[in-house]
């Protein structure tokens, strides 16, 4: 197997077994137990020496030191699987656009949904753009559902799972795209429903 994802229970994980899984890229999934701490032992922190899922080998690519690629990051890994793994992404601007929706959704969505006060401060102004930015039947970027769609996607349906009383019924395209995401297989797979 070319590429491996090193994932564990309630990691970033599900974004790139998600997007790999609606690519039909093959690849071959790694658990780690994180109770027994095995992502701090010394095998994997080769990989990711922060000792953080998830993680990707792909052994299709040499990095800089001539061995496989070692990625970490969701963010990371799903703009390298876009980029040599799918065929997303065929212009300069599509690459950066992608770029730019992976960047908004690891470091400035995720913070205003999981830190409590920049929920309470940024959380509607957040989802009222979003609302008005997403259509559940049009892709972020470019024209089939990409990386930007993965990342952004992911995060607006874990609302109804870690936070079941949030008030969705504001942003209706919103809660579109959380109902569209829940019905894919790929992405029952990724959660571990299916």
């Amino acid at each position: 197997m070319t590429l491996t994802l090193y994932g564990g229970p309630r990691t970033r994980a599900s974004m790139p077994r998600w997007y790999m899984e609606e690519k039909g890229i093959a690849y071959r999934l790694e658990e780690l137990d994180l109770q027994a701490q095995e992502q701090r032992q010394p095998e994997f922190l080769a990989i990711n020496p922060f000792g953080k899922l998830p993680a990707l080998v792909d052994t299709t690519v040499q990095g800089a030191d001539g061995q496989p690629l070692t990625l970490f990051e969701s963010g990371a890994i799903l703009l390298h699987l876009a980029d040599c793994h799918s065929d997303d992404i065929t212009t300069a601007a599509e690459r950066a656009l992608t770029s730019q929706w992976l960047l908004f959704a690891n470091a400035t969505l995720a913070i205003a949904l999981f830190v409590p006060s920049n929920r309470e401060r940024d959380f509607p102004r957040l989802m009222g753009v979003l609302n008005e930015q997403l259509d559940p039947d049009r892709p972020l970027v470019g024209r089939c559902w990409g990386a930007a769609d993965c990342a952004v996607q992911a995060y607006l349906a874990y609302l109804p799972i870690f936070f079941p009383d949030i008030d969705l019924s504001p942003y209706p395209r919103i809660q579109a795209v959380i109902d569209a995401v829940q019905q894919r297989p790929a992405y029952q797979i990724a959660m571990g429903a299916r």
